[in-house]
């Protein structure tokens, strides 16, 4: 048993050791770029010289999938990301795709195919860009390109960005001392604040008794204590694994009598880790009592498929709209819960509020899995006709449930455009709606399941049984090639009010606005225990639970940026959204960030947060 607990003590470490070089890596390539981890990635351009500094070599196509039309600024938190899912190409990698050219094995490619492919396919290179590579005497000769040495090459100069980086990080004693970015979930700029009396709920007491670290030197950039750290404040919540419920939540039978409106939407999990999700306008024609819910919607899936997104946690945050759009004022969030639904009971005046829907990460992320086959979609039948099978079917009839956010058993061309945006990127206007209504099946000029279904069918037709497209489609509604719904969570939201008919609509599918971010941390600061680092009162840390979920959030009152050092190896049975034991968050002046949000590993057991925030 002691060398079981050793050998998982020493892959613990290892597992800290490669994230501290992994970070370190980010930051040195960044700050080779950048001046400070605060400052955004303004431009293509820059994207491709941190990535390059990174030791990538990103295709024009690669740069174009994180840099899109929409693209405005990309922060540290982004870059880190992107790193994350786009790895360096290895030799073998390289030689590998040389080998597919080089169908004889000889080890050389002529240079006459090499300017043929290279200027043809793909995204193509001009010829003077080819004659830069051919005319390079380390790995030409004869007329014919040595790939090998040409690999050899790529990987030393690869390797060399890497460690020029980091030599011009460790020189810069100023840059070396700021450790390392923000990996926090709100914008690099964080939230600037307004000047504030301090909170009489602020607890000064603090905890910074820490075990002294065992073994050997610890990693600079990556402390695994608070021993370095000017202050440090920790924070322990105990959880019994009924509290996991809070049954304060008024259950909608006991308000049958008052008006209902209801719509749904879905969380999607984008490829670098992003959660994006339908927002909402809410019309009250005059004040009245409001009863609002979130829960995850229980669409009908294939048995035997297992429902991954009902564990998945929901919020919804309130925020009254007044003169414009931009100043959205926080009236409060959905922090009652009764089993999976949340909701909020309270009084509201007339007028316009945004409903911003809301899930920390914990539940709904990136999972690796095993298949054994990729299931079949379409199929020929015995008259040769293309057909969908009985699972495709049924996939497509839960997305209809998804996607029909009324819930009147029809597509509107609206809720049909946030279909196509969510898998094409583009919308269907007034003269091609006119073109299904000619071809598939519509009633008062909605689509129908069946007409949904044929379109799909075409779609399997035009591409003669191909189901690429088909997978597209799919995978970008959070499916995996087992026909199993694991990066996305649909959700249902339902408004009861007393005096009035309420009128929800759905205007946007979009990331977490800065809106949303800043209600987060409002509703926090509102809500949970503050705690002042000591030796340091410009440093508060907002600690609320709600339901499953805890929250925290670090306030920075100082003129300047400062580094956090976050620790949850003292938590159990606990999940970060941040995938990490240990991190840190970088902190604008005069702002403030969610630091991380917390839930239970396994609901039916006691959980504990315990989580040192340090002063770097």
């Amino acid at each position: 048993q002691k060398g079981t607990r050793s050998e998982s003590s020493q892959a613990k470490k290892s597992q800290h050791a490669e994230e501290a070089i992994f970070y370190m890596n980010c930051r040195a390539a960044y700050l080779t770029v950048l001046k400070s981890s605060l400052e955004n990635i303004k431009s293509k351009e820059q994207l491709l010289l941190v990535l390059q500094q990174a030791g990538r070599n990103p295709s024009q196509k690669t740069v174009n999938k994180y840099w899109t039309s929409q693209t405005t600024t990309l922060n540290f938190d982004d870059f880190c990301t992107i790193l994350k899912k786009e790895k360096p190409a290895t030799k073998t990698e390289l030689l590998e795709a040389f080998g597919k050219i080089d169908t004889d094995n000889t080890g050389y490619i002529l240079h006459d195919e090499l300017y043929k492919i290279l200027t043809t396919r793909g995204e193509k290179m001009t010829w003077d860009e080819v004659s830069t590579i051919t005319k390079k005497a380390d790995f030409n000769c004869s007329g014919k390109l040595d790939y090998n040495k040409f690999c050899d090459l790529y990987m030393t100069t690869s390797e060399q960005c890497c460690k020029t980086a980091r030599e011009k990080l460790e020189v810069d004693s100023r840059l070396r001392q700021q450790q390392f970015g923000s990996q926090a979930e709100t914008s690099s700029e964080g939230i600037t604040l307004p000047v504030s009396k301090p909170s009489p709920r602020v607890s000064r007491k603090t905890d910074h008794k820490l075990a002294p670290t065992k073994g050997g030197r610890r990693t600079p950039s990556r402390p695994s204590s608070a021993q370095s750290c000017k202050a440090s404040v920790s924070t322990t919540i105990s959880n019994c694994a009924s509290s996991n419920r809070n049954t304060k939540l008024i259950e909608p039978d006991t308000i049958k009598e008052w008006q209902c409106a209801q719509s749904k939407g879905c969380f999607y999990l984008e490829d670098d880790g992003e959660i994006i999700s339908h927002k909402y306008k809410l019309h009250l024609p005059q004040r009245s009592t409001v009863c609002i819910t979130i829960k995850p919607l229980n669409v009908h899936q294939i048995e035997g498929k297992p429902c991954h997104w009902l564990s998945v946690d929901t919020a919804l945050y309130i925020l009254k709209e007044n003169e414009t759009q931009e100043n959205l004022q926080l009236v409060s969030f959905t922090e009652q819960q009764n089993k999976e639904m949340f909701g909020w009971k309270g009084e509201l005046g007339s007028g316009i509020y945004w409903l911003l829907p809301f899930t920390t990460g914990c539940r709904l992320k990136k999972v690796k899995t095993q298949f054994t086959g990729e299931a079949k979609l379409v199929y020929r039948g015995e008259d040769g006709e293309l057909a969908l099978t009985k699972e495709f079917r049924a996939a497509l009839l839960d997305i209809f449930e998804t996607i029909d956010l009324d819930g009147n058993g029809l597509l509107s061309l609206e809720e049909y455009n946030f279909f196509e945006l969510r898998t094409s990127g583009e919308k269907c206007d007034e003269e091609a709606w006119a073109v299904c209504k000619e071809n598939f099946d519509m009633k008062k000029n909605e689509l129908t399941r069946q007409g949904f279904m044929d379109l799909n069918l075409m779609e399997a037709n035009d591409r003669e049984g191909d189901p690429s497209d088909l997978w597209v489609t799919l995978l970008s509604l959070g499916y995996n090639k087992a026909l199993e719904m694991t990066e996305a969570c649909p959700f249902v939201i339902d408004i009861y009010a007393e005096k009035c008919k309420p009128r929800i609509k759905a205007i946007y599918l979009e990331a977490g606005s800065w809106q949303l971010n800043r209600a987060i941390c409002k509703s926090v600061v509102n809500k949970g225990e503050a705690k002042v680092m000591d030796g340091c009162e410009n440093i508060i840390i907002y600690t609320y639970k709600a339901g499953r979920r805890i929250t925290s959030v670090i306030e920075n009152k100082s003129e300047n940026k400062v580094i956090i050092h976050v620790n949850n190896e003292q938590s159990k049975n606990c999940l970060s959204n941040r995938g990490l034991t240990v991190f840190a968050v970088e902190v604008a002046p005069k702002s403030m960030t969610v630091s991380q949000h917390v839930m239970p590993l396994n609901e039916q057991e006691e959980w504990l947060y315990n989580c040192v925030h340090s002063l770097l």
